[in-house]
C-alpha cells in the first residue's frame, strides 16, 4: 500500500472514531486491522459496529494480550482511552506492514532506531519529517498512562495535515480496478414513491391519511369472543386516538397512542406501523422509522408501501445507494401486483 494511502486510512479510521465518540459510542471494542473494510471506491472504511453495540459497558476485549491497553489488563474494562491505544497499534501496522507488538515498537522508538520500524517497501516514498510525526503520534497513542493519550479529535487534526495525494482517488492509490455503475433507465414512479424519493414528508403524510386503512384487509386477525374485552376496547381506542392525532399533525402524541396499540398485542396492522414510521420520520426518529417501516413488511410481505417508506427512512439515514434499490424493489413489487 503507498504511504499516501496508509496516511488516508490512518486519517478516514479517525474520523470514523471521533464520529462515534460524538454519537456517545466512544467504546469501540478491539479494533484491529481486521475491522477495516475498503468500499467500491476504494475508501477505507469501520466495521463491525455490532460488536461496540451489544458490548456498551467497556467489558469485552478479544485481541492478543500483548496488543491489549495496559489499564484493561489491570481493570477489565474498556476506556475511551483505550480505544485510542488500539489506534496507536493500528498506526504500527501502516508503518510497519507487520503486527509488531506495541512493547517492542516503544523500545526501538525510545533508542531512536524507530526507522527500523518502517515497512522496507515504503523506503523512498516519504520524507523522514513525516516518518517522524507518524512515530511520535503513534507513541502519544500507546502511552502507558490513559491520560496522557490524544482523544479522537486530536487525532484527526494531526493527520489531516499529513495527507498526501489528498485529489487522488483511493482506487487509484490502492490500483484497483474502479466499476462505474451502470447506466439505469429512470424508474416511474407512483406519488408515494416520488414523495419518499424526495423525502417530502408532508406529502407523504398527505398520501397515507388519504390511503386509510384499506391495505389491511386481509390481514390475519382472528379474534376469540373472550378478546374482546376492555382490554381489547382500551387497544382499538388507542388506535382511534392515534389516527387523531396523525390526521392533527401531531405526531409525538400519534407516536405514544399507536405504541400503546402496537403493545396490546391482539391486532396487527401493517397500516399502523407505516404511520407510526412516518411519525417518527417527522421527530427526526430515522432509525426507528426504518424499524417500523421493516416491521410493517414482514406482517404484509406484498405491500409496496413499506418498501416506499423503508427507501425514505434510508435516505433519511444518508444511505442513499440502498435507498435506491428499496424505491426500485418497491416499484417492482407494485408493478408486479398492478399485473396481477
Amino acid at each position: 500500500m503507498k504511504w499516501a494511502m496508509r496516511l488516508r486510512v490512518a486519517l478516514y479510521l479517525a474520523q470514523a472514531l471521533e464520529y462515534c465518540s460524538s454519537k456517545g459510542r466512544a467504546l469501540y471494542h478491539d479494533l484491529n486491522a481486521y475491522r477495516i473494510l475498503f468500499d467500491k471506491d476504494g475508501n477505507p472504511r469501520l466495521s463491525s459496529f455490532g460488536l461496540m453495540k451489544n458490548s456498551r459497558d467497556g467489558k469485552s476485549y478479544s485481541t492478543n494480550l500483548a496488543f491489549t491497553p495496559p489499564e484493561y489488563m489491570r481493570t477489565g474494562r474498556v476506556t475511551p482511552e483505550s480505544v485510542v491505544y488500539s489506534f496507536g497499534t493500528m498506526l504500527l501496522d501502516l508503518l510497519s506492514g507487520k503486527h509488531i507488538p506495541p512493547s517492542h515498537a516503544l523500545d526501538l522508538i525510545r533508542s531512536k532506531n524507530f526507522l527500523l520500524l518502517m515497512d522496507s517497501a515504503l523506503e523512498g516514498h516519504f520524507s523522514n519529517d513525516e516518518g517522524t510525526e507518524l512515530v511520535r503520534l503513534a507513541s502519544r497513542c500507546l502511552q502507558s498512562e490513559a491520560r496522557e493519550r490524544p482523544n479522537a479529535k486530536s487525532l484527526v487534526i494531526s493527520l489531516m495535515s499529513l495527507q498526501k495525494e489528498a485529489e487522488v482517488p483511493s482506487y487509484v492509490l490502492l490500483g484497483i480496478q474502479h466499476e462505474t455503475a451502470p447506466s439505469t433507465k429512470p424508474l416511474s414512479l407512483t406519488p408515494l414513491g416520488e414523495a419518499c424519493s424526495r423525502l417530502d414528508l408532508t406529502a407523504i403524510h398527505e398520501i397515507l391519511e388519504g390511503m386509510g386503512y384499506k391495505d389491511d384487509e386481509g390481514i390475519a386477525n382472528e379474534l376469540s369472543f373472550q378478546m374482546w374485552t376492555s382490554q381489547m376496547q382500551e387497544t382499538l381506542n388507542s388506535k382511534k386516538h392515534g389516527d387523531t392525532a396523525f390526521r392533527a399533525k401531531d405526531f409525538s402524541t400519534a407516536i405514544d397512542c399507536y405504541t400503546q396499540f402496537i403493545d396490546g398485542g391482539t391486532m396487527v396492522s401493517p397500516t399502523v406501523y407505516a404511520r407510526r414510521c412516518l411519525s417518527y420520520l417527522m421527530n427526526d426518529m430515522p432509525q426507528e422509522a426504518l424499524g417500523d417501516a421493516m416491521q410493517a413488511q414482514v406482517v404484509s410481505p406484498d405491500w409496496p408501501t413499506a418498501l416506499y417508506l423503508q427507501a425514505a427512512c434510508l435516505f433519511s439515514l444518508g444511505m442513499e445507494n440502498d435507498a435506491r434499490e428499496t424505491l426500485k424493489d418497491g416499484t417492482n413489487l407494485e408493478a408486479k401486483k398492478n399485473k396481477n
